[in-house]
């Protein structure tokens, strides 16, 4: 897997929520609360699965700091997003923690030294916990992991912007 650079992905995340915050917040809660089928997740229900991302993620990236592997519990994503009702959460609310969540975990990202970020693991579970998956058999990194992250983050404003009919959310 291609490794990108700390710089990168870390400013990448802080410009996204730049760029994508003001975009978001005028989306009209008719827009931003349809659903495009039943089984399918509403802007507002993706903004409160990327809220559940950051938290996972957070607490993931702080506590491979310690651990001598990149194994990492899971979470119910689905379960996350109906038990917090986000469908029928204020949308300015969802999508300013989004984004404030999200510019705390980019410094969190910059404050990781290299060392840590860029050491190989051969024992992870990014098959498993990752978006794009890193198979079992290769040697992983935080920085893949956290890179992953952005990559993850970005699918979804993809999805938000078809839903929602507006552009700028993705680079």
């Amino acid at each position: 897997m291609t490794q990108m650079p700390l710089r990168d992905y870390a400013a990448d995340l802080t410009a996204t929520v730049d760029r994508a915050a003001p975009i978001l917040l005028p989306i009209y809660a008719e827009v931003n609360g349809r659903r495009p089928a039943k089984d399918k997740w509403s802007p507002r229900e993706i903004i409160g699965h990327l809220i559940d991302s950051a938290a996972n993620n957070h607490h993931r990236f702080v506590c491979a700091q310690w651990q001598s592997d990149l194994i990492f519990a899971g979470y119910d994503q689905e379960g996350w997003v109906r038990t917090q009702d986000y469908q029928h959460a204020p949308w300015e609310e969802l999508v300013v923690l989004w984004a404030t969540y999200n510019r705390h975990l980019a410094r969190v990202m910059v404050a990781i030294p290299a060392e840590i970020r860029q050491r190989r693991h051969s024992r992870h579970n990014l098959h498993e916990v990752a978006w794009r998956p890193i198979p079992a058999s290769e040697p992983a990194t935080l920085d893949e992991f956290m890179a992953d992250y952005v990559d993850h983050l970005h699918h979804h404003l993809g999805q938000i912007e078809a839903l929602a009919g507006v552009t700028g959310l993705v680079p």
